[in-house]
């Protein structure tokens, strides 16, 4: 795996959340665009990248197979499925549907309390788009914006969300990265929270419409 970037970072610890762990960094690794699509990746070459054995890795990489975002090949290792720019528009389109209007009435429902403790989860992705960090980024991304849409209380929702941003891919983020941009799309998360606890629907919305453009207007390019 030539090129990849810092940001596959070693995964330590064991017990039985190890896998899901080396799964959810793998994930990540993937919608960051650090693992190519159509390219063939050896369970022993990730495993070295990421600092672990090989066996929690092949396991992960059969649960994405699972999930329809790699591919097995025999005798060789896995291959990273390629999504389309069509694919990519109409994630985003759904995406758009569910999460504008269920954020911006977060702004009239959600307790002050449960907004303010996903602080440091945006602190988080601000400090990662700092370090260039992406698969930090993408990892803390997920958990600010996913924990957002469960304060509005419905599961299903958060499932459908989670299925599409894991279908994404954010080819664009290592460019952002070297133009500094990163930094400014990460400081919207903390911009999103501040509009949610000035109880103002428009700018949560207005907000959360410039962010989710952001996934394909910036990032979507290869």
């Amino acid at each position: 795996m030539t090129g990849t970037s810092p940001a596959l970072r070693s995964i330590g610890g064991r017990g039985p959340s190890y896998r899901e762990r080396v799964a959810d960094a793998l994930r990540a690794a993937l919608i960051a665009g650090e693992l190519r699509p159509g390219e063939v990746y050896s369970a022993p070459g990730l495993a070295a990248r990421f600092g672990v054995s090989a066996t929690p890795v092949r396991e992960a990489m059969l649960d994405l197979a699972k999930q329809g975002l790699v591919d097995t090949v025999p005798n060789k290792g896995f291959r990273v499925t390629a999504v389309s720019d069509r694919q990519l528009d109409e994630y985003t389109h759904v995406r758009s549907l569910i999460e504008i209007p269920t954020t911006a009435d977060l702004a009239v429902t959600a307790d002050p309390v449960a907004l303010e403790a996903l602080r440091p989860v945006a602190e988080e992705i601000v400090t990662a788009a700092a370090a260039g960090d992406l698969i930090a980024y993408v990892e803390a991304d997920q958990r600010f914006h996913l924990g957002l849409l469960a304060l509005a209380g419905n599961g299903h929702l958060v499932e459908v969300v989670r299925d599409l941003r894991q279908r994404a891919r954010l080819y664009g983020l290592t460019a952002l990265v070297e133009q500094g941009r990163l930094e400014a799309s990460a400081e919207e998360h903390l911009e999103l929270l501040d509009a949610l606890l000035a109880r103002d629907p428009e700018a949560v919305r207005a907000v959360m419409t410039r962010h989710l453009g952001h996934v394909r207007g910036l990032w979507a390019a290869p």
